[in-house]
């Protein structure tokens, strides 16, 4: 029988209603992502911003959800993590409303600095770690690794039905007459709202959710004998982000529309498709997990991910660079539950919030920097392709390493037992 981490059995009760809240707040936060997403670039080009400029807006949104999520998750702990949920939401809010009633470029810079949004439709901001932390508390361990493929899973589906929406709802506007322009800022607006529902969401989380008495008693970035593997982990993660940071998905269907004139409603089925695809491989993950281990499963299904992502520009004509794109997608996130697992698995109890936290804030930053770099190139038709050749070729790379500095200290596998 296939677990679900709804079912109540004899070894532990669920999720429980804290539990199941936070499912619903990962659906909802990461539907608002992908309905941004898609469109996003669309939007700031129809604002009048160059390729390089939005490259840089980009970099700054990342850098800004970075600083922010570095802040709330080291304190979330200590201040409460509920109160730090709460305040992540609210930040969604600062930067949606001046990005939907603005034009102007600074107080873009200013709202995507301080506030939360997400160019790449994946998770930004403090929720994740949070949340994780959260999630690891009350589960046994030998279910870790299978409540981290549903909860990828549930954030992948509703990536992929925002990402629908926003398309078909921008390209419905534009149809019934409204400007491709006013049409963007309807979806920013959406955006906007969902951080108020987030807020509402997270408030009725119980006191249950917090962190135990001896997390606030954490060393240095609240780790303490975890903290060298911490930091290993934290430098190959924000090399893999960097490289990722070249093909978010608000680049990529920029892309699609400039090679090949894709059309709002065209992305957003685009990326549903591949969002959809990409949930359903990290629930494959698990079974794979239990047979070779964490650190191998991560690295024996992200190398041929990153080849497929490297011949997407190489396809001659619109329906093979979709078909290469789907089948990377259809793997691509079989490392997520077992990266989130395994780093979960190496560190104590009271250090894993802190662990989540620093691992993430090194991906967030290794990500900020290179939209920068790859804005640029897009406007340049002989480089337009580049990005999916720096990204895969990186990704190559960190796998590489990851495998020699960690196989040693696989968790799971045959021999083993695997955190499900």
């Amino acid at each position: 029988m296939r677990w679900n981490p709804f079912r109540h059995d004899s070894h532990a009760e669920g999720l429980g209603p804290d539990g199941r809240l936070l499912f619903v707040t990962r659906a909802a936060r990461m539907f608002s992502y992908g309905f941004l997403s898609v469109v996003l670039v669309l939007y700031l080009v129809g604002l009048g911003f160059s390729e390089g400029r939005i490259g840089l807006l980009l970099t700054l949104t990342l850098v800004g959800d970075t600083l922010i999520s570095l802040w709330i998750t080291l304190h979330a702990d200590r201040l409460g993590r509920k109160r730090m949920l709460i305040l992540g939401a609210g930040l969604m809010v600062v930067a949606g409303v001046p990005f939907a009633l603005s034009g102007d470029f600074t107080v873009l810079v200013l709202a995507a600095t301080f506030g939360v949004i997400s160019p790449s439709g994946n998770e930004v901001g403090p929720f994740l770690a949070i949340e994780q932390a959260a999630l690891s508390q009350v589960l046994p361990e030998d279910r870790r690794t299978g409540v981290f493929a549903w909860y990828n899973l549930t954030g992948s589906f509703a990536t992929a039905t925002g990402a629908l929406a926003g398309g078909w709802s921008a390209q419905a506007l534009q149809t019934s007459g409204m400007a491709s322009v006013a049409s963007y800022r309807v979806l920013v607006f959406a955006y906007a709202t969902f951080g108020l529902l987030l807020t509402f969401l997270f408030a009725r989380m119980s006191g249950a959710v917090e962190a135990p008495p001896a997390a606030a008693s954490a060393g240095r970035l609240g780790l303490h004998g975890s903290k060298g593997v911490v930091l290993r982990l934290s430098a190959l993660f924000s090399l893999d982000a960097f490289a990722g940071g070249f093909v978010i998905q608000s680049i990529v269907a920029y892309w699609f529309h400039l090679k090949f004139g894709v059309a709002p409603g065209m992305l957003g089925s685009i990326f549903f498709a591949a969002n959809i695809l990409a949930g359903l491989s990290s629930l494959y993950a698990v079974r794979l997990a239990r047979r070779i281990g964490l650190i191998r499963t991560m690295v024996y299904t992200h190398i041929p991910s990153n080849v497929l992502l490297i011949l997407v520009p190489l396809m001659p004509n619109l329906p093979l660079a979709i078909g290469v794109l789907l089948l990377r997608f259809s793997i691509s996130q079989m490392d997520v539950p077992t990266r989130q697992a395994y780093t979960m698995a190496v560190v104590a109890p009271d250090e894993r919030s802190a662990a989540a936290g620093v691992t993430g804030i090194a991906r967030t930053t290794g990500a900020a920097i290179s939209p920068a770099l790859a804005g640029p190139l897009l406007a340049i038709p002989a480089l337009a392709g580049a990005p999916f050749f720096i990204a895969g070729g990186l990704k190559i790379l960190y796998d590489l390493l990851l495998y020699r500095s960690f196989k040693s200290s696989d968790v799971g596998g045959a021999n083993q037992k695997v955190p499900r």
